[in-house]
């Protein structure tokens, strides 16, 4: 596989009045040190990929930066005795890819190999970017879901920002599963597609927003998938059934939980924290297996939309204002 001399990738730099990112051409020696170097086919677009566009400092501390959390693609070279050879399909999410070190929205990368995973049989480029590091997440809030013992028998599950990465992969996997998903959204004109992918029942996000002091709400919740945080997580919390559980992996609602302890002494409440980027291998192994075998979402082309390098801006906008939804798949080369 011959690496050209320069290639695409979306750069974010420093400017007088601000911050710019746009298509630039780079070359193999521009990429930061590692051991395996790989031709990406497809990236993803995430509300972090977003921010670090806008030069947050807590995504992207250093310019100039390459965004991109998650990849997909093949091996081009990797160190002699290494789990991986050239030609191999393979897959990157999280760890520090796009946030703090360079990222996936770039022809090549070259990483640490312990970053790298073998595409799982069963999936595709295509369709492991179409998971990225939302669906990865969304596995884990189902797992912690189903590892504490609520079945769908016990009541309904339900999801905030129903029409985002994780929300939208969450609502997919929790119906396959033969929960009953109650989808929380603000996008009314979303609701066909929201039952699609399998939801029962959708509800304004005043359901799950609750301003008054009370410790306890009317219970309503077996099980929840938060992606919003602040005022949110702290209604769902206190309007959980007993043992109900929650997965936490949001805050763009709020980073503040005013709660008080009486929904986990007296109701048993489970508030489950999902970290991504720094997940253990083996577990990280363990939700890669579920996403492309018995967790496979049926959904997978209707969860995504593909779109070239160059409309990258024009769709961080779209997600910064509000108006996107599912999943972007970002077409870097042919598969």
């Amino acid at each position: 596989m011959t690496t050209p001399v320069a290639f695409p990738c979306i750069m974010i730099r420093r400017a007088d009045d601000g911050v710019t990112f746009g298509v630039e051409q780079i070359t193999v020696d521009d990429l930061p040190p590692g051991e395996v170097l790989i031709q990406v086919a497809c990236s993803s677009l995430n509300y972090k990929d977003a921010l670090a566009c806008q030069g947050h400092p807590g995504v992207a501390p250093n310019l100039p930066h390459v965004p991109g959390i998650d990849c997909a693609g093949h091996v081009v070279t990797a160190p002699p005795g290494s789990d991986f050879l050239p030609g191999e399909p393979v897959l990157i999410t999280g760890y520090e890819l796009g946030a703090p070190k360079w990222g996936g929205l770039c022809e090549y990368v070259r990483v640490p190999a312990e970053w790298v995973v073998s595409l799982p049989g069963g999936l595709s480029l295509e369709e492991a970017m179409t998971y990225g590091t939302a669906g990865f997440t969304a596995a884990q809030c189902v797992t912690a879901i189903v590892d504490r013992g609520i079945a769908p028998a016990d009541g309904d599950v339900v999801v905030t920002g129903a029409t985002g990465g994780v929300g939208s992969v969450a609502v997919a996997i929790l119906a396959k599963l033969g929960y009953r998903v109650v989808a929380v959204t603000g996008k009314p004109d979303q609701a066909e597609w929201l039952k699609r992918l399998g939801a029962t029942e959708l509800v304004g996000r005043e359901t799950v927003s609750d301003a008054s002091d009370k410790p306890l709400l009317r219970e309503r919740w077996a099980a929840a998938v938060d992606t919003v945080g602040g005022a949110t997580l702290a209604t769902l919390v206190r309007s959980m059934k007993h043992r109900g559980v929650i997965a936490a992996c949001g805050l763009v609602g709020g980073d503040q939980l005013p709660l008080t302890v009486y929904p986990f002494i007296l109701r048993g409440v489970t508030l489950a924290g999902i970290d991504s980027a720094k997940c253990p291998r083996a577990p990280r192994m363990e939700m890669w297996a579920k996403l492309s075998g018995q967790w496979k979402v049926d959904q997978l082309a209707e969860l995504r939309r593909e779109i070239p390098l160059d409309a990258v801006p024009a769709e961080v906008a779209n997600m910064l204002a509000g108006k996107s939804h599912g999943r972007v798949v970002v077409r870097l080369t042919e598969g």
